[in-house]
C-alpha cells in the first residue's frame, strides 16, 4: 500500500464542473454556489430567484422554507435534484454558522451548501491500548448514495435541529445498535472539509471524526436495514481497504484521519499523507 494510493484525498477536492455563487438576501457572503448548466432551470421563479449569468439570489422571504419546498419539488421532478431523502439539512450562513433556512437534503447538493457530517471510527484495541482493528460497515445496496460501498462503523448527514454529535449518538444506534452511554466514549478527532463534485451535485462539507473505543465482547447490529454486513477487521487491511477506493471518500478520509492520529502507518508514508491531507483539516484542528 503506498501513499499515492489514497485516492481520497484528491476526490475531496475534484472541481471540474463550472459554478456560480449563490447569495441569499442582501448578503455579500456566498451560502453556496450553483452549475451554470442549471441556471436556465431556475429562471421560472422569479419572484424568489434572481438568476443573472454570475451569480444566484435567493430573495429573504420570510416563508423561505415553504417557498424552497416549491422549487425543490419542481426540480426533483425535473430531474435536477437527485438522491431524494425526506429529511432536512440547515442551510447554513456559512461564515457566521446563522441558520437561514432548513431544506431537502438532497438540495443541499443542488446549491452547493455547506452540510455537517459526523462518522466513528470504531476499533477494538490490545492491551497496550494501541488500535488492532476496526469495524468496517458495508452500506445497504439500496442506499441512495454509493449503494454497497463499505464505510466507517458509524457515519451519517447531520439534519436540521442536530449537532454533529447528536447525529453521531443516534447513527450510532440505528446503525450499529449501540446505546447512547456506549457513544458517550466517542472522542473527537478532526474536522476535515471537502469541496468536490459528486453525482448529485457539489459536496461541500465539514466532516467530524470521531474515536470510538469498543470493548472485544461488544457485537454491533445494524437496526435501521442501511447496513448490509457488519465486520471487524485487523488494522492493516482496514487501512488498505480505505488506500485503494473500497470505502466512500468520506470514510476513507475518516479513516486516514484515525491512522494519522494514532501512528498506525510507518514514519516515511505518515509524513507523506499527513502534508497531503493537510489541506483539507479545517483551520485549528490538531496537527498529524
Amino acid at each position: 500500500m503506498g501513499d499515492r494510493d489514497w485516492c481520497c484525498i484528491d476526490a475531496a477536492r475534484r472541481r471540474r464542473v463550472p459554478r456560480v455563487p449563490l447569495f441569499v438576501g442582501s448578503d455579500d457572503t456566498p451560502v453556496g454556489s450553483v452549475a451554470r448548466a442549471h441556471l436556465e432551470a431556475l429562471g421560472r421563479w422569479p419572484t424568489l430567484i434572481d438568476v443573472a449569468p454570475d451569480a444566484v439570489r435567493l430573495r429573504a422571504v420570510p416563508d423561505l422554507d415553504a417557498r424552497l419546498d416549491e422549487v425543490h419539488a419542481a426540480l426533483r421532478d425535473d430531474g435536477w435534484i437527485r438522491a431524494w431523502r425526506d429529511e432536512r439539512f440547515t442551510l447554513w450562513q456559512p461564515r457566521t454558522m446563522r441558520a437561514l433556512a432548513a431544506i431537502e437534503r438532497a438540495a443541499a447538493r443542488f446549491w452547493g451548501t455547506l452540510t455537517l457530517g459526523a462518522h466513528a471510527n470504531g476499533y477494538v484495541a490490545d492491551d497496550s491500548g494501541r488500535p488492532r482493528a476496526l469495524w468496517i460497515a458495508q452500506r445497504s445496496p439500496h442506499k441512495p448514495t454509493d449503494p454497497g460501498k463499505l464505510d466507517n462503523l458509524v457515519g451519517g448527514g447531520v439534519p436540521h435541529g442536530q449537532s454533529p454529535f447528536d447525529a453521531l449518538v443516534r447513527e450510532g444506534w440505528e446503525e450499529a445498535g449501540l446505546d447512547a452511554a456506549t457513544m458517550a466514549a466517542a472522542r473527537p478527532g478532526r474536522v476535515i472539509v471537502l469541496d468536490c463534485d459528486i453525482a448529485e451535485g457539489l459536496q461541500h462539507e465539514h466532516l467530524h471524526v470521531w474515536d470510538l473505543p469498543l470493548p472485544r465482547d461488544v457485537m454491533p447490529r445494524n437496526q435501521d436495514g442501511e447496513v448490509a454486513a457488519l465486520r471487524l477487521v485487523p488494522v492493516d487491511e482496514a487501512l488498505a481497504l480505505a488506500a485503494t477506493g473500497a470505502m466512500t471518500v468520506d470514510a476513507a478520509l475518516a479513516t486516514l484521519d484515525f491512522a494519522l492520529r494514532h501512528r498506525l502507518l510507518d514514519a516515511a508514508q505518515h509524513a507523506r499523507l499527513a502534508e497531503r491531507a493537510a489541506s483539507l483539516w479545517r483551520t485549528g484542528d490538531a496537527a498529524a
